[in-house]
């Protein structure tokens, strides 16, 4: 400390000293020149005629505070965290907020164990908000069931922040005593406890705010922005690779008090990668939000809510994490500063990363012996209520359509663009598998499937012809868990994901090829979703509305309970 006071008096020399760099303040909301003086990883002074053991003149070069992104689902890269380290920490993002949510619901606190040993030592803080609804429901099978008294175990670990997104708000509502004793938890020991609850409004919303939730991700309109904020929600804004909200709520971005809102990222494909929270801000201030405000939302904004009282901004005592820009538009870093030390330069990555250790979180794909006969559904007439798919959301419509009949069965009609979808339970071998139909994919043969499937993790699978769902499923479990694509009975492109089903053990390019692979192979069948696999993975999610499958069953969120998809089409026709 004595060391760090001295420097800031001008009595010793710093480790490294920024000449000459245009100070993009979020504190005083101001543009301004100094040299920035730092020792021990500490922001230690700012002003003139500092000197240091190394000096960098950046010519009036803009610094800003590094980027954080405030809710990530890591899991979601299908990398190991070192290779998300390698794209995001070079793109401005030396600070995530994750939720080990999907790994916690096949492999439970294990999950969260595997995930924290793999953060450790990168050249990126990494902080954990504990996954609350591990299942979401009772509507699914998951893997792990993480209650109250697991939750206790970790809570007061440094490196947990609170509790991640309360997507149950029905239980909330209801003070269901399981969900309260995970809000008493947290609220117990100061920590904070992010929302998931789309569309949820008046009353309701302000008794989920007065539960103790303070943020929320899934407004998909400024109006339902607005109202949170102005109830005390901070509103994480989020650009994902299915869920992308920015455009939609840039108006509130440009009328609204920005000081409670957040960019976050939730869920994105690695190819999204290259671009991260630096890409939010770019856009925002293309949009024509302040450069000053924008950059706020994505450091200083974030690190207040989570009560990381020592980063987000550029100040004495401040982390000397730092960006330095050659201008306020294209926001891609010429320098990364972590710690005081450069991390990244020009795009590429300099720190070094640790090696991965031994991985324990294989083989975990686990299903009851299936047969194409599994895949049939039984006719109840021709017409059947349907999931449709929006592009670029998460939600879904509920709409009735019209299959085929062959042998007294329900077919995919490729005609009108009604496919089926299955999810088989892949944790306990229970033999469930929920059926139904969705709109929106296009497949004109073959099908697709995957082991990612939000929340729970199950195997999921749309196709045009039982044949076909059933030789992606086998796929799948023979890979030990990741994403395929058939057609006629052949696996024609294939990503293993074999941590956890989840992950991959391979590298960001690796990944990165195989996805774009799986994609355009999607699309050579006749898919026109853009990121069919992404897409797919939330149509298993029953806390976002309108209409899901889970291996239980299609789920109705308006009435939050499973449903005979003929019986309701011919009350609806």
């Amino acid at each position: 400390m004595s060391n760090i006071i001295n420097v800031a008096r001008g009595f010793e020399k710093a480790d490294l000293v920024i000449k000459n760099a245009n100070i993009v303040n979020v504190l005083s909301e101001e543009i301004h020149k100094a040299d920035i003086a730092i020792k021990d990883g500490i922001i230690a002074g700012i002003g003139e005629n500092y000197s240091g053991e190394k000096e960098i003149d950046i010519q009036g070069a803009y610094v800003t505070p590094s980027f954080i992104d405030g809710h990530v689902h890591l899991e979601s890269t299908m990398m190991l965290p070192s290779e998300f380290a390698k794209v995001a920490l070079p793109a401005g993002t030396t600070t995530v907020i994750i939720d080990p949510h999907e790994i916690s619901n096949v492999l439970g606190l294990h999950g969260i164990s595997f995930m924290h040993e793999a953060v450790k030592n990168l050249p990126l803080d990494v902080y954990t908000m504990l996954p609350s609804c591990v299942p979401a429901t009772p509507f699914e099978t998951s893997g792990f069931d993480l209650n109250s008294y697991d939750l206790s175990l970790l809570i007061d670990k440094p490196w947990v922040l609170g509790l991640a997104e309360m997507m149950n708000f029905p239980d909330v509502l209801n003070q269901d005593n399981n969900v309260m004793a995970k809000l008493e938890l947290a609220k117990s020991r100061g920590k904070c406890i992010d929302g998931h609850a789309p569309y949820l409004h008046g009353k309701d919303l302000c008794a989920y705010i007065a539960s103790g939730v303070k943020s929320d991700h899934e407004c998909t309109t400024p109006d339902e922005a607005v109202e949170k904020l102005r109830l005390g929600m901070y509103v994480m804004i989020r650009e994902g690779t299915a869920a992308k909200d920015l455009d939609a709520l840039m108006p509130v971005l440009k009328t609204c008090n920005t000081r409670k809102c957040i960019f976050v990222t939730d869920d994105r494909h690695p190819a999204d990668l290259k671009e991260h929270i630096n890409g939010m801000v770019r856009r925002a201030v293309e949009a024509g939000v302040d450069p000053v405000k924008a950059v706020q939302i994505a450091s200083l904004n974030t690190a207040e809510y989570f009560g990381l009282k020592n980063l987000g901004a550029i100040a004495p005592g401040y982390k000397a994490d730092l960006l330095i820009l050659p201008d306020l538009k294209t926001f891609k870093p010429d320098l990364v500063i972590k710690n005081g030390v450069v991390a990244a330069e020009n795009g590429k990555l300099i720190a070094e990363l640790p090696e991965n250790e031994a991985l324990a979180v294989r083989n975990s794909v686990n299903v009851r012996w299936i047969t194409p006969e599994d895949f049939r559904i039984e006719a109840n007439g021709s017409k059947v209520i349907a999931l449709e798919v929006i592009p670029h959301q998460l939600i879904t419509k509920s709409v009735v359509s019209e299959v085929k009949i062959e042998d007294g069965n329900a077919v995919s009609n490729i005609d009108n663009d009604t496919l089926k979808i299955c999810v088989i339970e892949r944790h306990r071998a229970t033999g469930n598998i929920g059926k139904g139909f969705v709109k929106g994919f296009n497949l004109k043969c073959g099908a697709i499937a995957s082991t990612v499937a939000h929340d729970s993790h199950n195997m999921i699978v749309i196709g045009t012809n039982d044949a076909d769902m059933y030789a992606a499923a086998v796929a799948l479990i023979k890979c030990k868990g990741g994403k395929v694509v058939v057609k006629d009975g052949e696996v024609i492109s294939e990503l293993p994901l074999p941590i956890a089903g989840l992950m991959s053990d391979r590298d960001f390019d690796y990944v990165v090829n195989k996805c774009e692979e799986l994609n355009k192979t999607a699309h050579s069948i006749g898919c026109k979703i853009e990121d069919p696999f992404m897409t797919m993975g939330f149509l298993s999610l029953p806390v976002i509305p309108e209409l899901k499958v889970t291996d239980k069953g299609v789920f109705d969120t308006n009435k939050f309970d499973f449903i005979d998809i003929f019986e309701k089409a011919v009350v609806e026709v």
